[in-house]
């Protein structure tokens, strides 16, 4: 891990801090009831360690001195390692402490606990335990840090606090502040009430803190000026770079040492029977998540907010079609009580002649979709996408001024720190190299960590890995697509199986009931496969050792980016652009597996389908996946947590209520990053611009559900999930360029919607060219090619010639004209 040299040996040269204070009984303290503080009801607990309480077998432990990790022990073990044959017990590489030393697993687990927890005392931290708690089986180390650790800590980091100068910001009086007040006073109530500690116009200068100017902060409330966001963020990287060369507290959660580490929820949260409620709605701020958070939430509200002007343009499309489907000449031909026109069958065998004036319904459902405003509708949806990427940039720019991240690097803001796992790959790799004579007799700890910080993973150590995610991304594709296959095929055999019914009803919707059932079957697919691919996109990023968290973030991204949005967007890309342009004609089909024919479009195109597949897919993602999964799973999760911790704890209520706050927050769900709240906006940002001009309603149901999930995701953060560590970003990261390569392709998507899937041009061309009267009259007819029945295939026929009442002689079948077909 890479640190200055100077924090180095800050850390090492640290005087060991003075015993724990005597704890008093529970009745002594009124503040420590909830948990909130140390059993003497004056220090606040900072951060929490859980561990599992096990009974040591036959008394035997391995409880010895926090400082047997010197730098001759690890000298030694190194030596001992590389020297030892192969068969002989391998050293514990992390401790540089010899595996045959422990009596069993669970010493060995307590000797690297107890290390630990010296290492926190001699950095100054205080600790106190609690293996008494109301939960079987967990202990639970609470940890606070006092002033002097906090100063030097926040120092070390270069933290910028607020200083004692005070200035207003002043407001500008143009008019686009007038109309930005406007629009603030009409939003206002779809914001949640916020308590402000300072008026917003009011802004304290902010400093890199120092403990050699102090007298430039406001110390008037030393227990307040580090809250508790700022405190957690200190201890937690005290407790990752306790020891450079031994484990950090990473590395202990990963092996089983401790089993949880998480700061406490407080400010606007009671407990009530064990459950929390809101005192009032929180909505999670940058003072109480930190940036990161911060910035996601800020993001999702400007997104919502955006979605409005989209949202009434996209209403007012669909009213357009409304008001004008009645004089709409295509449809006007189709439903025409005089309309003779006979349709040839849609499949083989089992399907008979049809009338063209049975599809009146689907003809006029779409217009509603498919008019002169849709493709008003979609520049208007492109020009949307680049305005709110201009305004977000924007946006961003001001919360980094106004969060004091205008004077922070990228490597300060993301932490360049080693992962664990990185960290023990590559101390494997040096360790199975002959280490030469004079770096096996150097005792010097430095010397020794600069050994290691030489040492790095290649691309040829990580070729196997490299290997794998590709053909597993193949793979994964792959699949994507033969369900997609799988689902054609469904469609095909269900359209012939329903034509053989006897019902007349079922006859008569076939096209309905087949969309409609294939479309909720793909959204069970994309659900399913939408968690399957979450797995195995962390299972590759793993796979890879990323060298920072910062890396393996961007690839685990990356890499569930791709597997979603080719898992959501494959049927409605089948529909949009390949569906009925693969079909032949009659006398001359195409089929599959030389059985099924490939399905046709509906007369009109293919744009009705394309909606109803959007539709289903977007709202179903929306309500499902996006809204009760967002706080069924997690619930879930508590409960079965809490019942294998505690049994028969439905019958003990009276326990119930005396939970003390790290007790209640252990049985919360670890927070797991914000990928899976991008990952769904970012799904749904692609359903509200690529495919829009088929489905004008998708912004709409996009703003209810986000003012939906905004508060969804606020209670999540405040009452299911544990209270994450404040992590520092100045912008969204690789969110931002995924976004901006979704607007740009959103442009080339809804052009080739119009011109391949929607009838606009074939109507532009039919009017301006082929028309006698310059307007649409005939244009259904001029759709239609002739067919003679006689020249069907073999076995080909239709089974009911006679079904209309009298012989077939010619039958018409419809001109994909949007591809140019004769």
């Amino acid at each position: 891990m890479q640190f200055p040299l100077s924090l180095i040996i800050t850390r090492l040269c640290l005087p060991p801090c003075c015993q724990l204070l005597k704890a008093l009984t529970p009745e002594e303290s009124t503040h420590c009831q909830h948990g909130l503080y140390f059993e003497d009801g004056q220090r606040r607990v900072d951060y929490v360690l859980t561990y599992p309480l096990k009974k040591q077998a036959g008394g035997r432990s391995c409880r010895q001195s926090t400082h047997l990790l010197t730098e001759n022990a690890f000298a030694r073990s190194l030596r001992r390692d590389s020297l030892s044959p192969p068969s002989s017990p391998r050293a514990d590489t992390e401790l540089g402490c010899p595996g045959e030393t422990f009596g069993g697993h669970e010493d060995h687990k307590t000797f690297r606990r107890e290390e630990f927890e010296g290492k926190l005392r001699e950095m100054g931290l205080e600790l106190e335990k609690d293996e008494d708690a109301r939960i079987q089986g967990v202990g639970f180390v609470k940890i606070h840090a006092p002033w002097n650790v906090l100063c030097r800590e926040a120092e070390l980091m270069k933290l910028k606090m607020p200083t004692k100068k005070v200035y207003e910001v002043k407001q500008s009086s143009g008019v686009v502040e007038k109309i930005s007040s406007l629009v603030s006073k009409v939003l206002e109530p779809l914001h949640p009430h916020v308590e402000e500690r300072q008026p917003k116009n009011i802004k304290r200068l902010s400093h890199t803190f120092s403990r050699e100017k102090q007298h430039l902060f406001d110390l008037s409330d030393k227990d307040y000026f580090f809250d508790s966001k700022t405190r957690s963020s200190i201890v937690m990287y005290a407790c990752i770079c306790v020891c450079f060369l031994s484990a950090g507290i990473t590395s202990l959660l990963g092996s089983g040492v401790y089993t949880a580490a998480y700061p406490l929820h407080d400010v606007s949260i009671t407990c009530q029977h064990g459950h929390r409620k809101h005192s009032k709605w929180f909505p999670p701020k940058k003072n109480y998540f930190g940036e990161k958070i911060g910035l996601y939430f800020a993001w999702l509200g400007l997104y919502t907010q955006m979605l409005i002007p989209a949202s009434l343009v996209g209403v007012i499309v669909f009213l357009y079609g409304c008001a004008t489907v009645d004089d709409n000449i295509p449809s006007m031909e189709i439903c025409h009580p005089r309309n003779n026109i006979t349709m040839c069958p849609l499949c083989d065998r089992v399907c008979s002649y049809w009338k063209l004036s049975t599809a009146c319904g689907t003809a006029r459902a779409s217009h509603l979709f498919d008019n002169p405003a849709t493709v008003f509708f979609s520049i208007f949806m492109a020009l949307w996408a680049a305005m709110f990427m201009e305004h977000w940039k924007r946006r961003q720019m001001r919360l980094n001024y106004e969060w004091d991240l205008t004077g922070f690097e990228d490597e300060e803001v993301s932490g360049d720190h080693p992962r664990a796992e990185y960290e023990f790959q590559v101390m494997q790799k040096s360790l199975s190299k002959d280490l030469p004579c004079k770096y096996v007799e150097i005792i010097n700890l430095f010397s020794l960590y600069f050994y290691f910080q030489i040492e790095k993973l290649s691309c040829r150590d990580r070729l196997p890995a490299y290997m794998t995610n590709i053909v597993m991304m193949l793979l994964m594709i792959g699949v994507t697509f033969a369900i997609v296959f799988g689902v054609i095929l469904y469609r095909i055999s269900t359209k012939a199986a329903l034509h053989m019914s006897s019902n007349p009803i079922t006859r008569n919707h076939v096209q309905l009931t087949v969309k409609t059932t294939a479309a909720i079957i793909n959204l069970v697919v994309i659900l399913i496969l939408d968690e399957v691919y979450g797995a195995v996109a962390r299972w590759l990023t793993v796979l890879e050792v990323p060298k920072t968290d910062k890396s393996f973030e961007e690839r685990l991204i990356f890499k569930t980016f791709i597997l979603k949005f080719v898992n959501a967007f494959s049927p409605i890309i089948y529909i949009a652009f390949f569906r009925g342009r693969l079909v032949g004609r009659p006398g001359n089909y195409l089929y599959v597996f030389e059985s099924y024919r490939m399905e046709e479009c509906a007369h009109g195109g293919c744009l009705m389908e394309l909606c109803i597949q959007l539709s289903i897919t977007m709202l179903g993602k929306q309500l499902i996946q996006n809204n009760l999964f967002e706080i069924g799973i997690p619930k879930l999760k508590k409960l079965i947590r809490y019942i294998q911790s505690k049994q028969g704890a439905f019958q003990e209520e009276e326990r119930q209520k005396k939970l003390r706050r790290y007790e209640t927050d252990h049985f919360l769900e670890p927070f797991a990053g914000l990928t899976p709240e991008y990952m769904e906006m970012i799904i749904q940002f692609g359903f509200v611009t690529l495919f829009v001009a088929s489905f004008p309603l998708a912004p709409l149901f996009a703003l209810l559900n986000n003012i939906i999930e905004i508060r969804l995701d606020a209670k999540k953060f405040v009452t299911e999930l544990r209270r994450p560590v404040a992590a520092r970003a100045k912008d969204i990261g690789i969110w931002y360029n995924i976004l901006r390569g979704v607007a740009k392709v959103a442009v080339i998507i809804n052009a080739f919607v119009i011109s391949f899937t929607s009838d606009f041009i074939p109507r532009m061309v039919y009017q301006y060219m082929y028309s006698p009267d310059g307007s649409m009259h005939g244009f259904v007819n001029h759709t239609l090619s002739y067919f003679n029945v006689s020249h069907f295939q073999e076995g080909k026929e239709t089974q009911e010639p006679l079904q209309l009442g009298y012989p077939i002689e010619i039958c018409r079948w419809e001109i994909n004209l949007s591809l140019g077909d004769q």
